[in-house]
C-alpha cells in the first residue's frame, strides 16, 4: 500500500473460548494480564458484513506483548466475519492489524486495498469511535488485514492496558 499506515500494530485470533486462549497465550508469551470486553454490540446502523447491515455480539479481550497488542475474539450471536471463519477454519489467527493515523487515511487505505484486490469483508464503526475494516488478503498469508482508526480517546485505553503488562 502506499498510502501510510502504521507497522502492525495487532495480532489477533478468534476463538470459541477466551478463557483457555488467553491461559495459551499467557504460558506460551509470558502475558500477564488481559482485559476483558464482553458482549460488544456491533449494531446494523454502524456494521456491515458482506455489504448488508450486520447486527452481531462478540466478547474481546485484550493485552499487550511490548508494545504489539494481542486481541481475543469470541463471538457470541449473529452473522459475521468472526463466526464464519470458526466454522470455516476453526479457532486460530485471524488478522493483523494496521492503523491509519487518520479518518482520511483510513478511506484511503480502503480504496487503495479494493483496487489491488483486496475487498472489505466486513467494516464499521465501534464503541469509542473506533473506525475498522476487515480486508481479504489470504495471498498475504493471513486471512485478513484489519485497517483501522483509533481516535485518541481510544488510544488513552489501549496505553492503559500497554501500561498494566509492566
Amino acid at each position: 500500500m502506499t498510502v501510510p499506515l502504521q507497522s502492525p500494530t495487532q495480532i489477533a485470533w478468534v476463538t470459541p473460548d477466551l478463557d483457555a486462549t488467553e491461559a495459551a497465550l499467557t504460558g506460551l508469551l509470558g502475558v500477564r494480564k488481559w482485559v476483558r470486553i464482553p458482549d460488544v454490540h456491533f449494531a446494523p446502523d454502524n456494521c456491515s458484513y458482506l455489504g448488508k447491515p450486520a447486527d452481531f455480539v462478540a466478547s474481546i479481550s485484550l493485552s499487550y506483548l511490548a508494545d504489539m497488542q494481542l486481541e481475543l475474539i469470541s463471538p457470541v450471536r449473529g452473522e459475521n466475519i468472526y463466526s464464519d471463519f470458526l466454522r470455516e477454519s476453526g479457532p486460530g489467527l485471524h488478522h493483523i492489524c494496521m492503523e491509519a493515523p487518520s479518518p482520511e487515511r483510513f478511506d484511503a487505505a480502503l480504496s487503495e486495498a479494493a483496487e489491488q484486490g483486496a475487498p472489505v469483508v466486513q467494516q464499521g464503526v465501534m464503541p469509542g469511535g473506533i473506525q475498522f475494516a476487515y480486508v481479504s488478503a489470504p495471498q498475504a498469508g493471513v486471512p485478513f488485514v484489519e485497517i483501522a482508526y483509533v481516535p485518541p480517546a481510544m488510544r488513552a485505553f489501549y496505553d492503559y492496558i500497554k501500561q498494566e503488562q509492566r
